[in-house]
């Protein structure tokens, strides 16, 4: 990133001495604070847009990435790479890849560690997958979805440089075609232009405000249009969403998951799954985080009210 000055930073360093000191600084936490288990919960700003390359798509690729210090390996990954290292579950609340990647994914298995991402679903995103399953349901058309921005605090200074908004965008994107799946329906969703700004506007700091401009069709193609304008408070919507993350996913190690947590899908734009192909749609989510809990819990999935309890259920991994 390069819009703020960091309060808190590491000299540039090789990418192994790198991982050396945050190895000892976690050491260092468990034995100070004296926790018997801890959750890597990653909130940083989000990094320069990079693109995946051979370097991230296996462990054994990494490691020799790392070894010859390749550029393509960001901050976030030495992080992630130490935890997993320790066995400290890591939750990925930001845009930048972090964890999700092929070569950390493979590392999280083997390690047998629970890893969860990618970048919190608070605003303007969860209220797409909640409106964009209804259009869906009634086959309503999608013309075009324009949405815009405005937020004061860190977030929107880091978002103010092009590459970092990259990054973000790529995870905002993904959502809208996921749900609407426009190669099932061509005749709806086919042509359908998404657009997404974001404007740091320091006047609001933490308020964020959000307007969306919907245009749909319907029966004979009749054109309708949808506004929605929400103003929320960045912080307020995500605080709840990182405890839940921390408590849950010491829960999955405790229960002994390990890799990708699907059933956390509810909580990310760009949901870090087992088979790459996440599922978007808030309801669908919300179903899968119920099972999920539930087969933890030792109860079967008895449809969607969850009343009783019926032997042992298979644990998801």
């Amino acid at each position: 990133m390069r819009r703020i000055e960091a309060t808190h930073s590491r000299p540039r360093k090789g990418h192994r001495a790198s991982l050396e000191e945050v190895d000892r600084d976690i050491r260092s936490f468990r034995e100070s604070s004296g926790a018997r288990r801890l959750v890597l919960l990653n909130t940083a700003s989000t990094e320069t847009y990079q693109k995946l390359g051979d370097v991230h798509e296996t462990l054994k690729g990494f490691e020799q990435g790392l070894d010859r210090d390749d550029d393509r390996i960001t901050p976030s990954m030495l992080y992630a790479h130490a935890a997993l290292r320790q066995q400290v579950p890591v939750v990925n609340c930001t845009p930048s890849h972090a964890v999700d990647i092929p070569a950390l994914l493979e590392m999280a298995e083997e390690m047998r560690v629970p890893v969860a991402g990618r970048d919190l679903k608070t605003g303007q995103t969860l209220l797409k997958t909640i409106l964009a399953p209804g259009l869906k349901a009634r086959a309503l058309g999608l013309a075009g979805w324009y949405s815009t921005n405005i937020l004061g605090n860190r977030d929107g200074e880091v978002l103010d440089d092009p590459e970092c908004l990259r990054t973000k965008e790529e995870s905002k994107l993904a959502a809208l075609r996921g749900i609407l799946e426009p190669e099932l329906y061509p005749e709806l969703y086919g042509d359908f232009v998404h657009r997404v700004r974001i404007d740091y506007y320091p006047p609001r700091k933490d308020n964020k405000e959000a307007w969306d401009n919907v245009d749909i069709f319907g029966w004979l193609g009749y054109p309708m249009q949808i506004k929605i304008n929400f103003l929320c408070r960045d912080s307020i919507l995500a605080a709840p969403l990182a405890l839940d993350l921390l408590l849950l996913s010491d829960l999955a190690q405790r229960s002994g998951l390990r890799g990708a947590q699907d059933w956390l899908s509810l909580y990310f734009k760009s949901p870090t799954v087992k088979n790459g192909r996440p599922i978007h749609d808030l309801m669908a989510q919300r179903h899968a985080w119920e099972d999920g809990v539930r087969r933890i819990a030792g109860w079967r999935n008895n449809g969607r009210n969850g009343n009783g309890r019926n032997g042992k259920a298979s644990r998801p991994r």
